[in-house]
């Protein structure tokens, strides 16, 4: 059933775009400073596209990546009297963040000024990737992690890939058009726009997918992983070259089982820590890891990395397998991933807090959270791991995973949660009761506590700095805002 509440007179579909791709010169990006918004942007810059854009905050380090392209950003509260319908009509096409909503007073405004406006997945498939040698990164887990991965790995391999990660890099930037030979993408299944209410990997004309996890999330948007996995049966049958997909997961095997035959791509192989081709863990240490995989020369490799954690060599077993099959010699890759970066708030030491070693971590599901405290202990065998959480995430914040979460955190020496400030928006779900968490926590003889502001969790903190201990910070929001706090100047590196 059509949707009357959107006025859908100006809106580009993705086939539209296509077709009207050569009268398209000049794009705007309203809420332009998220991260996916951003990059995009970028993107659409160097495909030589003229781009501007508009938010209501700007905070770094997007902020500052979007300034250092020369894109011209306006602030839509203090430019008001600039933005208005007259100047809106010099733009060839409005691409729309997927902050707004539906029923708010931006939705109602774009649509009445008479531009073409799409959501920034459409953008990028119809204006940039159509153009491509698209290497969907999809999954629960590790999309952002193994996207930036590939980059590396096939920059030492002596190419220029394109890319576009929804993380910040420590001296790159979040997207770039590359030379061509393969474009990698997280391929998000979250939706789209307040008009396309489905994934955004389905508008990126994925060429090759790797699928690194599947279990259910989003659960403001999803009642079940079924309709996750409806998702992804959109788009594979079109996958034109190959797929690679993790078995640990029952539900990626349910999915991929169904298209062994019939799928566009007749090359679908898997990989995995329960998988014949592996990975298989030979030894761990603190600053590097080594490991085996059996490859389609039904030989078995042995491969070294910095990479640490079960987590983190899953992803680079991915980009192994799918460097292997496009040709590239064991040795090589062997090299190729010999030492790596992580993105961002992914496993980032942010510094001492007195004697404490502080990490931060973007990890907000129950399997991701376990993952990243094993690789603490991986990375730290004689620390005690501290774990601070935010369930700041739809699904997070809600009683879904309450199990879960205090199974994954019984694995944390002691733990210190912050109120949840807003009820989850997940369907037909309490919120997470953090106090029967903590409570468990007690049970098992460990420290926990519940903090509100961010002063009383400073002061948790501060108990950690004559310590030598982890503090392990997870969230993928601002952690009461604690980053944006003088509590980053007081971390010593």
């Amino acid at each position: 059933m059509e949707d009357k509440t959107v006025d859908k007179t100006f809106y580009y579909d993705i086939e539209t775009l296509k077709n009207k791709k050569n009268e398209i010169k000049k794009v705007f990006f309203y809420r332009i400073c998220g991260t996916g918004m951003g990059a995009a942007a970028c993107l659409l810059k160097q495909a030589g596209f003229s781009v501007e854009g508009a938010d209501s905050t700007f905070f770094p380090p997007m902020s500052h990546y979007l300034k250092s392209t020369g894109i011209n950003c306006y602030s839509l509260k203090d430019d008001a009297k600039t933005l208005t319908p007259e100047f809106f009509k010099q733009f060839d096409l409005i691409v729309v963040g997927n902050v707004i909503p539906r029923a708010g007073e931006d939705a109602k405004k774009i649509e009445a000024l008479g531009v073409p406006f799409c959501s920034f997945p459409a953008a990028l498939g119809a204006l940039v990737l159509c153009d491509q040698n698209v290497v969907g990164i999809a999954g629960t887990h590790g999309k952002t992690t193994t996207t930036y991965l590939a980059m590396q790995v096939f920059r030492k391999l002596g190419l220029d890939p394109g890319y576009l990660i929804g993380g910040v890099l420590d001296g790159a930037p979040s997207s770039y058009l590359g030379d061509g030979s393969f474009f990698f993408i997280e391929s998000d299944e979250y939706d789209s726009a307040y008009f396309e209410k489905f994934s955004k990997f389905r508008m990126y004309t994925i060429d090759h997918l790797i699928l690194t996890s599947l279990e259910y999330d989003h659960a403001d948007i999803y009642d079940s992983v079924e309709e996750i996995k409806k998702e992804f049966r959109a788009i594979i049958p079109s996958v034109s070259k190959s797929i690679l997909f993790n078995s640990d997961y029952p539900d990626a095997v349910d999915l991929m089982r169904t298209y062994r035959e019939s799928a566009k791509s007749n090359y679908i192989y898997t990989y995995g820590m329960n998988d014949a081709s592996g990975p298989r863990i030979i030894e761990k240490q603190s600053e590097s890891t080594r490991f085996e995989l059996t490859l389609e020369d039904n030989l078995t490799h042995e491969f070294v990395t910095s990479l640490v954690g079960e987590h983190n060599i899953l992803n680079i077993s991915a980009i192994i397998f799918f460097a292997y099959r496009a040709g590239y010699s064991v040795k090589d890759i062997q090299a190729a991933i010999s030492e790596l970066s992580l993105v961002k708030r992914r496993q980032e030491v942010r510094g001492f807090y007195g004697e404490s070693i502080v990490v931060d971590d973007f990890a907000h599901h129950p399997k991701a959270v376990k993952l990243t405290i094993d690789a603490m202990r991986s990375k730290y065998p004689n620390k005690k791991i501290n774990v601070v959480l935010e369930a700041h995430s739809a699904t997070a914040r809600s009683s879904i995973f309450q199990k879960e979460f205090e199974e994954a955190l019984s694995q944390a020496d002691s733990l210190i949660m912050t109120k949840i400030h807003r009820p989850t928006t997940a369907r037909s779900a309490r919120d997470l009761d953090i106090n029967a968490i903590i409570s468990a926590h007690h049970l098992r003889g460990k420290d926990g506590v519940v903090v509100s502001e961010l002063d009383d969790l400073i002061k948790e903190l501060d108990k950690f700095k004559q310590k030598s201990d982890v503090v392990l910070i997870l969230s993928n929001g601002t952690c009461l805002g604690l980053w944006q706090s003088d509590f980053v100047d007081k971390l010593q590196k």
